[in-house]
């Protein structure tokens, strides 16, 4: 299988992120850029093989490896074997480079994939978008592209990815979600999750980046902008509902987490 979407950029290109193209080749072609391709790539391997020669070094790169390569940085690739199916997507936009720096992808990596299944269907729906629909289809394709850098993500950081970690994070954030009008302490989420204070507290550091005491006050606040925009209730009562022990502890939480005051955010909806 070949194929290779060169969209026609028209107002697309005033979005933060868009697709400038994307690809697959069923045998890889031997590729040379001495000075590197002018924009950021993604690619990443489902059958064969094939070598990437980076910075002196040569890499293989079997079935389920992906690479980030930077824009004008200089590589060389090509196959070991007559299969090496390889997909690419090179994104653009004004917010790209930081989309991508937030996601780690700054420099020349390899990552190993630990399944493709999701990311594979998001590609498709590039490839349909812009094949189906020549006027919006890379408008569609850009929401798409989104997504696929959101799921190439959660793949290469692991987050989501361990079965014994979703079951455990899972289960904890479930009983938050259920429980956070209620005091929840980190006896509570140990006992529900099955695991220990130390490894609890670093499931919710590494998947979601703050500690679980921090993410049940935000739960918290996410139902208190609820009540504040959605009823007639005042600060105290809606503190007391979503579970803070009094209204000075929930406005000071509040602005911290907000930077508003509760008022204030009920003022400006």
């Amino acid at each position: 299988m070949f194929f290779c979407d060169y969209p026609i950029i028209r107002d697309e290109k005033d979005l933060p992120l868009y697709l400038i193209n994307m690809g697959q080749q069923h045998c890889q072609d031997h590729i040379t850029r001495t000075e590197g391709y002018p924009c950021p790539q993604i690619l990443y391997c489902t059958k064969g093989s094939g070598t990437l020669l980076l910075d002196g070094k040569s890499i293989h790169i079997p079935p389920y490896t992906a690479v980030f390569m930077p824009a004008q940085y200089p590589h060389e690739y090509y196959p070991d074997s007559d299969v090496w199916d390889v997909h690419w997507i090179v994104p653009a936009g004004f917010a790209a480079e930081n989309i991508l720096k937030h996601f780690g992808l700054t420099k020349p990596s390899v990552f190993k994939l630990s399944e493709t299944k999701t990311l594979e269907h998001i590609f498709r729906k590039m490839h349909d978008a812009i094949r189906s629909d020549s006027v919006f289809g890379n408008y569609r394709a850009s929401g798409y592209l989104y997504d696929f850098l959101i799921e190439f993500y959660r793949i290469i950081s692991g987050k989501g990815t361990s079965g014994a970690l979703n079951t455990a994070l899972l289960k904890a954030i479930d009983y938050i979600n259920a429980s956070f009008t209620e005091h929840i302490s980190m006896d509570d989420l140990c006992a529900v999750s099955e695991v220990s204070k130390q490894y609890i507290c670093l499931l919710f550091k590494n998947t979601l980046g703050s500690r679980p005491m921090e993410y049940i006050a935000k739960r918290r606040i996410q139902a208190a902008k609820e009540l504040l925009t959605g009823s007639g209730k005042t600060v105290d009562e809606i503190a007391l509902e979503t579970g803070f022990s009094n209204a000075s502890y929930f406005c000071k939480l509040f602005k911290r987490y907000e930077g508003i005051t509760p008022v204030q955010f009920k003022n400006s909806e």
